[in-house]
């Protein structure tokens, strides 16, 4: 029992040692660049002040048609992201430029002066420094290739930190020793305390960002498991419709506004325009507990022609397996935590 006993841990540990020298520089990679995306809104808006949300310094109308002044030639939807921060300049994406065609996701992204709306910075997705990072983070540059690279390195991870808990496990009367650094120790000793108890006291939130950085990662990898126990409620989109036949009707603040009647407590995040074959507004909102904060699940639908409220996606209808993968991210940036 106890060769028995002895082997496994034998295994047990090179299973770690070498899970360890394999995935420790990628780790270290991915803890630099995620740490620095926790804050890149922040650093990238120069600490601007960050008083609470407010009423838009401009109309959400002037918005639109600023972003086709400048770019007169793309006549898609441009989703805008909303600030959430005082004097934070207006986001915009365009999703499928020609330029990044076959790119993956590679929008064309503008940023407006949230008052004169002008345009302070135009780039395409990767060419700034913070969407690199973000390249570099979530697909190592590589592109799908590059997420089931990381898919495969989580779960490597998840077993280099499994293995570490249990060979450190202490038997019961041993648990004071094992959770101290042991002073005046030789040297060995003070680099296996190093190593050992730190990564104790961590381990927890270690297999929570690497367990949910996995499956965001590599979604469809998980998403059979979890849909088994507990099915995904159709999101309920719009669906295929006919194009519009010339300029929408319905203007943004009337979008906005039918969105607010659906949600009347929620707070507009998003505003997706109608545009080429997208005959409709998407309006994303926050409602109060949603633990995403910059991207919520409220989501509701809008024909641009009649007004008319086509879908809507409410997450406090969600199955357990719905509210898994709704956060995942905010528990992976810390967002879920205020």
């Amino acid at each position: 029992m106890q060769t028995g006993r002895r082997r496994w841990r034998t295994w047990l540990h090179a299973c770690h040692k070498w899970a360890g020298l394999s995935l420790g520089a990628l780790f270290v990679l991915l803890g630099l660049t995620g740490s620095l995306l926790v804050f890149y809104q922040e650093l990238d808006d120069g600490f601007r002040d960050s008083g609470s949300a407010s009423v838009l310094a401009v109309s959400p109308d002037r918005i639109v048609a600023a972003l086709r002044a400048a770019e007169p030639e793309r006549g898609g939807p441009w989703r805008i992201e909303l600030p959430d921060r005082a004097k934070a300049p207006i986001t915009a994406r365009y999703l499928n430029p020609t330029e990044t065609a076959g790119r993956g996701f590679a929008p064309l992204i503008l940023r407006l002066d949230p008052e004169s709306l002008a345009v302070r910075e135009r780039y395409f997705w990767g060419e700034s420094v913070w969407t690199w990072i973000y390249k570099l983070h979530y697909t190592l540059l590589l592109g799908p290739a590059g997420s089931s690279v990381l898919g495969i390195a989580g779960l490597l991870t998840l077993l280099l930190l499994g293995s570490g808990l249990i060979l450190w496990w202490p038997a019961a009367r041993q648990w004071p020793g094992a959770l101290a650094i042991k002073r005046g120790a030789v040297w060995k000793r003070r680099v296996y305390d190093l190593h050992v108890k730190p990564g104790v006291y961590v381990v927890m939130l270690s297999l929570v960002v690497v367990l949910t950085g996995t499956m965001m990662a590599v979604p469809d990898w998980f998403k059979p498991g979890i849909g088994w126990f507990s099915p995904f409620t159709a999101v309920g989109g719009p669906g295929q419709r006919p194009p519009m036949s010339g300029a929408p009707v319905l203007t943004a603040e009337v979008a906005m506004a039918t969105a607010g009647a659906r949600f009347p407590t929620a707070h507009v995040r998003w505003i997706e325009t109608p545009g080429g074959d997208q005959p409709y507004w998407r309006v994303q909102m926050r409602q109060e507990g949603e633990p995403n904060r910059r991207f919520p699940r409220s989501q509701v639908w809008i024909d641009a022609a009649s007004g008319d409220l086509i879908a809507v996606r409410d997450p406090r209808r969600n199955s357990a397996g719905d509210s898994i993968f709704d956060w995942l991210h905010p528990l992976h940036n810390g967002e879920a935590l205020g």
